[in-house]
C-alpha cells in the first residue's frame, strides 16, 4: 500500500521525461524511476506540532518524528478545514527531486486534473493551510498563488520558507529549463531557412528529448503532435515533411503567439493555460528536418513572424547564429 501511495505521487522527467509529481505516470523515456520504500523519500518526516509524520521530509499535521526529515509545518487545528497561515510559513518552497514538477490542484486532492505545476526550488505564496485528502498519512495541504496561478499543493512537496520568491522581468525568456545552456544554429534571417515570413526565429541545437519551456505565460491555442516514432518525418524528413513536424502554439496576455516547432513529443493540450516556464514539448527534429533541434518563433497573427527579444540574453536580447546562450528563466 505504501509503495503505491509513493507510486501516485512521484514520477521522474529524467533527461529527457515529461513527468510530474503526484498521479501521472513516469515518461517512456525513463519508465519505472519511481521512489519506492528504499528511497530517500519513503521515510517519515520529524514532529510537528503534533501528530503523524508527513512523506518526503516534511512534518505532518501533528505528533511523533518520523525517520530523518526536518521539522514541518505547524499543524491545522484539528476543528477546522482551513486556517491562515502562520507567520513562520507566508511562503513554501517546493521540495521534489531535480527532474520532476510539482502538481497544483484545483482542490485539496487529487481526483481532478492538475491546474499547473510548480519545478523544484519554485518558492511561492501560502494563501492557508487546508485539510484534504490524506496521502501516507499526511492530510495537510497548502492553497497557494503565484502570478495567475492558484489552487492547493500537498505538503509533503514543499517546505516552509520566509525567503522571498527571486523576481523576473516581465517578457519572453528563452524556451529552456533554468541554466540549461544552448547554441543557436541559425538566428534572424538565416541563410537555410529563416526568411520571408519565418525571418525573425531562431533555432538551438539541442538533443532529442529536451524539455521546451513556455517563453511567456499563455494558452495553448494549437497543437499538431500526430508525427510519432517510426513515421518518416518523425526523425528528420525532407520537404514533403513540412507540414508534419509536432508543433505547440501560446496565444499571449499581449495578443501575440509564440511557435515551438519540431518536436518530438507535445506536453499540452489545446486551451490548456501554462505559466512561463513551463513544460510544453520535448525537442526532436519532426517535420521538414536536417537533424534534432528546437525552432521558436513569435508572430502576431500566427504567420508573419516578428521580433522575438529575450529577457535573459545579455546585450540587445536577439542572440545572433553561433551564439551560446544560458536560461535565466529560474525560480
Amino acid at each position: 500500500m505504501r509503495r503505491f501511495i509513493l507510486a501516485a505521487l512521484i514520477a521522474t522527467l529524467g533527461a529527457c521525461g515529461g513527468g510530474d509529481i503526484e498521479d501521472v505516470p513516469a515518461p517512456e523515456e525513463n519508465p519505472g524511476a519511481v521512489v519506492d520504500d528504499a528511497g530517500s523519500w519513503a521515510s517519515g518526516g520529524a514532529s510537528g506540532a503534533g501528530g503523524a509524520a508527513g512523506a518526503a521530509g516534511q512534518a505532518g499535521a501533528a505528533g511523533q518524528a518520523g525517520a530523518a526529515g526536518q521539522a514541518g509545518a505547524p499543524a491545522v487545528d484539528a476543528g477546522s478545514t482551513s486556517t491562515a497561515p502562520p507567520a513562520s510559513c507566508p511562503r513554501v518552497r517546493i521540495d521534489v527531486p531535480a527532474g520532476n514538477v510539482a502538481n497544483v490542484r484545483p482542490d485539496p486532492s487529487t481526483a481532478k486534473a492538475p491546474v499547473g505545476t510548480l519545478e523544484p526550488g519554485a518558492i511561492v505564496d501560502v494563501i492557508a493551510f487546508v485539510k484534504g485528502e490524506s496521502l501516507d498519512g499526511n492530510d495537510l495541504w497548502y492553497e497557494i498563488k503565484t502570478g495567475a496561478l492558484s489552487g492547493f499543493v500537498f505538503s509533503g512537496l514543499a517546505k516552509c520558507t520566509t525567503d522571498e520568491p527571486v523576481t523576473t522581468k516581465p517578457g519572453f525568456y528563452l524556451p529552456l529549463a533554468c541554466g540549461k545552456s544552448a547554441t543557436v544554429t541559425q538566428g534572424n534571417f538565416g541563410s537555410y531557412s529563416h526568411q520571408g515570413l519565418s525571418a525573425y526565429a531562431y533555432d538551438f541545437s539541442l538533443g532529442i528529448g529536451t524539455p521546451m519551456t513556455a517563453m511567456a505565460d499563455g494558452t495553448v491555442s494549437y497543437v499538431y503532435d500526430k508525427t510519432g516514432p517510426g513515421d518518416p518525418c518523425y526523425n528528420g524528413g525532407g520537404s514533403s515533411c513540412i507540414a508534419y513536424a509536432n508543433i505547440v502554439v501560446l496565444q499571449h496576455a499581449d495578443g501575440t503567439k509564440t511557435h515551438y516547432a519540431h518536436l518530438s513529443k507535445v506536453l499540452v493540450t489545446k486551451g490548456q493555460k501554462v505559466t512561463r516556464g513551463q513544460k510544453v514539448g520535448l525537442s526532436g527534429s519532426t517535420g521538414y528536418s536536417t537533424g534534432p533541434h528546437a525552432h521558436v518563433a513569435r508572430s502576431k497573427d500566427g504567420s508573419q513572424s516578428i521580433k522575438l527579444v529575450f529577457q535573459d540574453v545579455p546585450g540587445d536580447g536577439m542572440p545572433n547564429t553561433g551564439q551560446k546562450v544560458t536560461s535565466g528563466d529560474c525560480p
